[in-house]
């Protein structure tokens, strides 16, 4: 999952470094992370997992590293197994 998460982080975020050098925990948004590539990454991540984030994760801190991303994602998909 995380290898998936970096690809589209490269991919969506117009970062000012590559992915592959952040740690799971760095701040996305000072790497350069604006709100409307926090929006496309979002939509790449609905794509790709086949999610839709619910209201309650559409803010800063839901996307702000590959981690809280990626727990975020395991809650949805959990919430879905119920």
């Amino acid at each position: 999952m995380f290898d998936t998460i970096r690809r589209l982080v490269d991919e969506q975020g117009r970062l000012s470094v590559a992915a592959a050098t952040i740690g799971d925990d760095a701040d996305l948004y000072a790497t350069g992370l604006t709100s409307f590539a926090a929006v496309q990454l979002m939509l790449a991540l609905e794509e790709t997992f086949d999610v839709e984030f619910p209201d309650r994760m559409l803010n800063r801190r839901s996307f702000s590293s590959i981690a809280a991303i990626a727990n975020c994602l395991q809650e949805i998909k959990a919430e879905e197994a119920a």
